[in-house]
């Protein structure tokens, strides 16, 4: 088990570094076009994986680095840069997750890959779990899937929504219903891949923020996938739900569902995204308020935004402590005894709304304007508090957690 630390070691600060330029000289520069396109930024991904950065190489070994920093150092640099590019260039990510959350070794080895492609060949993946009627709301599911087993396959009907890269990813992990009485513990998730019938995509959303990430409905009519795309296998969901079904008669013990552990992976990464953006907005706003002169000096100069500045740069260093300090407990098996992972993405996001707010009443009406950058990581960070969990749900997980109540 790795020792906690707060200090990089050389080859993490080689790759932030690296990271850091690919932000600064790639992202940036494209980060105003692709906002008003409203489409997926295609070329920056592709110089992605010319250089390395979109790939399940690399990935793997921010994933696997048994510090637990490698993930949220590299989503803090890339969302530094831009939250919209880098949601279209990480948001594989969240469906690779789901496979190796709950995949079997063959199904992580067959579809990751798939999900990434190739430098010359580059594809995207998406991750399906929210509904129009069941966002936080996971017991309230619709999306059915039943077993036929005549055929061994799976039929998978319903539609998704808020699904980044729906619709045009070439692999989708999709979140379905296999025992409604169960409700949240009676769901899998399951593997459709490319070109199968009956995936189509749905209303293709024009948002607030992060305008460069594809965001889109997925509809599934009579979608037929082999047992083999189940994830984890049947033998080992049989196994899952006759224990939920027996503790369900108890009274019982919680357990965990393929959407859930996906999103606790997931949530201190989310936090440092978050950290990203309200990074960049604290460096824009502290470079402007020294170089901006009202009455004959430099604003900073005043308390009044002085004292902003002081409050952001402190926000922002909390909440990346509490995002490491999560990563590093994920990674080192330590269990969120009082819902650290859900606390690193709350304050993070909460962080991010705030810090991209001050800096706008930093830089006046200026701030306002799209002419400065400000303007767009305030839209773009409304959605940490929103999405792969509310911070309203955040504040209910980790008060459960606290009191021991059961998270449904």
């Amino acid at each position: 088990m790795a020792e906690f630390t707060m200090e990089l070691n050389e080859e993490q600060k080689e790759v932030r570094d690296w990271l850091h330029g690919f932000a600064a000289d790639v992202i940036r520069p494209a980060a105003a076009e692709w906002d008003e396109r409203e489409e997926t930024p295609w070329p920056v991904i592709q110089e992605a994986a010319k250089v390395g950065i979109y790939s399940l190489d690399f990935y793997a070994q921010q994933y696997f680095d048994s510090t637990g920093l490698g993930i949220p150092m590299a989503m803090e640099e890339l969302f530094w840069g831009d939250a919209g590019i880098a949601l279209s260039i990480v948001g594989t990510g969240l469906a690779a997750v789901g496979v190796l959350a709950n995949g079997t070794e063959e199904q992580i080895g067959t579809w990751i890959p798939q999900m990434y492609g190739d430098q010359n060949d580059v594809k995207v993946a998406a991750f399906c779990s929210s509904e129009p009627d069941a966002g936080s709301d996971v017991a309230s599911m619709r999306t059915r899937a039943v077993y036929d087993e005549a055929k061994d396959e799976w039929v998978i009907n319903g539609t998704k929504t808020w699904a980044t890269n729906g619709g045009i990813a070439n692999v989708h992990v999709v979140v379905a219903v296999v025992d409604p009485e169960l409700g949240s513990k009676g769901h899998a998730s399951f593997i459709v891949p490319p070109g199968t019938p009956g995936l189509s995509q749905g209303q293709k959303f024009k948002k607030h923020g992060i305008r460069a990430s594809h965001t889109a409905e997925v509809i599934l009519d009579n979608v037929r996938v082999p047992g083999s795309c189940l994830l984890g296998g049947k033998e080992k969901l049989d196994e899952r739900l006759a224990r939920a079904r027996e503790k369900a008669k108890k009274g019982g013990e919680r357990v965990k569902n393929a959407a859930m552990a996906t999103f606790e992976a997931s949530r201190p990464a989310v936090g440092a995204m978050a950290v990203g953006t309200a990074r960049a907005a604290y460096e824009v706003a502290l470079d402007y308020a020294t170089t901006r002169e009202q009455f004959g000096r430099p604003i900073i100069d005043n308390q009044g935004v002085a004292f902003q500045l002081a409050d952001m740069r402190t926000q922002i260093d909390a909440a990346r402590l509490l995002v490491w300090r999560a990563s590093w407990m994920a990674i080192n098996g330590k269990p969120f005894t009082a819902a650290e992972g859900s606390m690193s993405k709350l304050f993070a996001s909460e962080t991010a709304k705030k810090v991209t707010a001050q800096a706008i009443q930093i830089l006046g009406g200026n701030g306002y304007t799209r002419e400065y950058p400000v303007e767009r990581m305030h839209r773009d960070a409304a959605i940490y508090t929103i999405f792969e969990g509310t911070s309203e749900i955040q504040r209910l997980v980790i008060a459960r957690t606290l009191s021991g109540m059961p998270i449904r």
